[in-house]
């Protein structure tokens, strides 16, 4: 009889090319279907909050039925987790706001901008070397494009904006940091995930309060204003869904590249997010706006052709 091939759970069967590609369409599609489950469940707060539950039980259950290994809560690894949890709690409330406010090309264009602030932030706190002068001239590529795009928005409200601010400084601290405590905790990527979404799972009811959103929704279903429909039912699902998945391909690329290209991976693939966001609806940005997003993103490619290109054998160790 042939031998029966057993799944290891401890075992890592996957190659960073297989994560990358898992980062890049899950997070290209991430932003749309956040978009989508805003504009029929208006509620960013209990949206986040229903994300973090499903990823931190789906671990659990997973785990449960040996689908998988994660490493198990202890409180002194939690204590040294949660500022990261906080920050990313923040960086992810940031972007589901902004989202509920603009349209999904600014969060793309403001989320460009984080490769320039990572590599400064990279080099100031975790002490890496600088990108070489090429990168960096396609960061200020970037960094045009994305004012252009600004200068350009005829969608432009205050509001918008400053959550596009917070949203940028935090996922810099956020990408930074987390890179830090992936790198120094010693946990697997199943544990990381599993301790980053019940952490944010705890922080979230101050956040449903402060917002106020824990009000608006009693006084909506009291008062029999808001029908929670079908179509909002699948959006927050997937919602859900492709919020696990992107926990486990960020964390695990997370380990397997750069703080600075793994934040770059993140951008280029929104030419996806673009592409899908224009044929699908009519809330996406003008065609000059469109010009300087493409623009933005072109300098992400450009990036990406200067940290692939051959290196001496040292300084690649280096950067390991």
């Amino acid at each position: 009889m042939p031998e029966i091939i057993r799944f290891n759970p401890n075992k890592q069967h996957y190659g960073t090319t297989t994560l990358i590609t898992g980062y890049a369409l899950c997070s290209s599609l991430l932003a749309v279907i956040n978009k989508f489950a805003i504009a029929k469940f208006n509620y960013p707060a209990l949206l986040t909050a229903l994300q973090y539950l499903t990823s931190s039980l789906g671990v659990w259950v997973l785990a449960k039925f040996n689908l998988l290994h994660h490493d198990p809560f202890k409180f002194p690894i939690a204590k040294k987790f949660f500022p990261a949890a906080i920050v990313f709690y923040l960086a992810i409330f940031a972007n589901t706001n902004l989202l509920r406010h603009a349209n999904v090309e600014t969060s793309i264009v403001f989320r460009s901008l984080t490769p320039l602030l990572v590599a400064v932030a990279d080099k100031a706190f975790r002490k890496q070397p600088y990108p070489a002068k090429l990168t960096f001239m396609s960061l200020f590529i970037i960094l045009g494009g994305a004012v252009g795009y600004v200068v350009t928005d005829k969608g432009f409200t205050l509001v918008a904006y400053l959550w596009a601010f917070v949203y940028s400084m935090t996922i810099t601290v956020e990408m930074v940091y987390v890179k830090h405590m992936v790198m120094n905790l010693g946990l697997n990527t199943w544990g990381f995930v599993f301790y980053n979404n019940l952490l944010s799972l705890m922080i979230a009811p101050f956040f449903w309060v402060l917002s106020g959103e824990c009000g608006e929704l009693f006084a909506s279903v009291s008062g029999g204003r808001d029908r929670f429909e079908l179509v909002a039912f699948v959006a927050v699902c997937l919602s859900c869904l492709f919020g696990l998945l992107i926990s486990f391909f960020g964390f695990a690329a997370r380990k397997a590249i750069s703080a600075t290209a793994f934040t770059v991976t993140g951008v280029v693939n929104k030419f996806l997010t673009v592409l899908i966001n224009v044929l699908i609806w009519d809330k996406h940005a003008t065609p000059i706006g469109l010009v300087c997003l493409l623009f933005t993103l072109a300098g992400g490619v450009l990036y990406q052709q200067s940290v692939t290109s051959p290196k001496p054998v040292a300084s690649v160790l280096a950067r390991r």
